[in-house]
């Protein structure tokens, strides 16, 4: 049973749709002062001025924070990431989410156990502090004992179910670690919210220091709003990682 049981470190995010524009925001905008001419595609006017225009006014929106034109879009992502990432994932009730039931399916044997590069010793205390590289040992440490409560978890499992005990009991001995699945939507307006809270920066108005797994999604997530909306993201940058 234990060989078939899978260790990651690394975290799934994909792009599912999009309906996601600069242009969204600039028609959401316009539309106070322009009325149905924001139907009206910009006639007479050269591109490289409409550009320099569409970007002051987004960045004016950004900077004022008049957040509601950047909510006309949506972005649905896939994600794959231990349940313990999910918990602070769902912290924000500014999306939408679908995941896999333990309820309905048995769950997959894929756990979470941290990579050599991840830093496991904290410094400081709640509030200020840092983390910093563990020792050969402690890494060890950490796998070691990470890949054992797994197994012994997942083969718990499993003989409950053998022995017919429904998936919703059988799965309460399973770990934090365990991954799952989910659907995650939300519009530009929520996910510069979660980035401006799930990343570290330099350069952050407000800076933040999330837990490592979460901010692997996170920095999946704003590559792919870097490529959907290259305005809203540089106006983002350009005023301290604010959400509006």
């Amino acid at each position: 049973m234990s060989e078939s049981i899978v260790f990651r470190s690394d975290m799934t995010v994909e792009l599912v749709r999009s309906s996601a524009h600069d242009s969204d925001v600039l028609f959401a905008a316009r539309v106070s002062t322009q009325g149905e001419q924001t139907l009206e595609a910009a006639q007479d006017v050269d591109a490289d001025v409409q550009t320099k225009r569409d970007r002051g006014l987004i960045n004016y929106l950004m900077r004022d924070r008049h957040g509601s034109p950047f909510e006309h879009n949506s972005m649905t992502f896939y994600v794959q990431a231990p349940i313990f990432v999910f918990r602070e994932f769902m912290r924000h009730r500014i999306a939408s989410y679908n995941e896999e039931s333990g309820r309905y399916r048995e769950l997959n044997p894929v756990f979470y156990v941290p990579g050599p590069e991840r830093n496991l010793v904290q410094v400081g205390k709640p509030g200020a502090y840092d983390f910093t590289p563990g020792t050969p040992e402690q890494t060890a440490l950490v796998g070691e004992q990470a890949r054992a409560a797994s197994t012994a978890a997942f083969e718990a499992y499993q003989r409950m179910l053998d022995a017919g005990v429904a998936r919703e009991v059988a799965r309460i001995v399973l770990p934090l670690n365990i991954y799952s699945s989910m659907y995650v939507t939300l519009n530009a307006r929520s996910l510069m919210n979660f980035l401006s809270l799930r990343t570290k920066r330099e350069g952050t108005q407000f800076p933040s220091f999330p837990q490592r797994e979460i901010e692997m999604c996170a920095e999946q997530m704003e590559d792919v709003f870097a490529e959907l909306m290259p305005l809203t993201y540089a106006a983002f940058n350009a005023n301290g990682r604010v959400a509006p």
